[in-house]
């Protein structure tokens, strides 16, 4: 009876000893090999990156233009620029290269047609530059739909 008392308190260790290993083997190979930053990557440098339209009349289609410039010393690349609404739509250069110094520009158009409130909307740049992404935003208010002499007398 000793022995099968002893025997099991072994086999707990053994058993714990194991588990506990693995845990560490595995969180060792989990780990993200560290990010070198490359010093002549491309960085992506905007004039603005808040535009605010002021008031717009409903049912409006307002347009805007962000311009940035390649401030690093490597070609730049923009991806993608995914917006957080339908309402906003940016139309950006995607896999043009931007030399250093190089200036462009992205085109964004907001449609009104179904808010009458203040509104903040974003898209995000998404590029090769070592600021990437990068969030820009779009502003303003929306009036109230005008009523119409047929809607009033209804």
């Amino acid at each position: 009876m000793y022995y099968c008392v002893l025997f099991l308190n072994i086999m707990k260790k053994v058993f714990l000893l194991m588990i506990a290993s693995c845990f560490f083997a595995t969180k060792g190979f989990s780990q993200e090999p560290e990010k070198k930053e490359n010093p002549n990557a491309p960085e992506m440098t905007f004039e603005e990156t808040v535009h605010d339209f002021g008031t717009l009349q409903f049912n409006a289609l307002a347009e805007c233009e962000f311009t940035f410039t390649n401030t690093g010393k490597e070609p730049l690349i923009i991806q993608n620029c995914p917006s957080t609404c339908g309402c906003t739509v940016p139309s950006c250069p995607k896999d043009k290269p931007f030399l250093p110094g190089e200036k462009g520009t992205i085109k964004v158009k907001y449609n009104s047609t179904n808010s009458a409130v203040p509104f903040t909307k974003q898209f995000t740049v998404i590029s090769n530059a070592k600021n990437s992404p990068v969030r820009v935003t779009i502003k303003g208010v929306v009036a109230p739909k005008a009523e119409t002499s047929e809607t009033t007398t209804k």
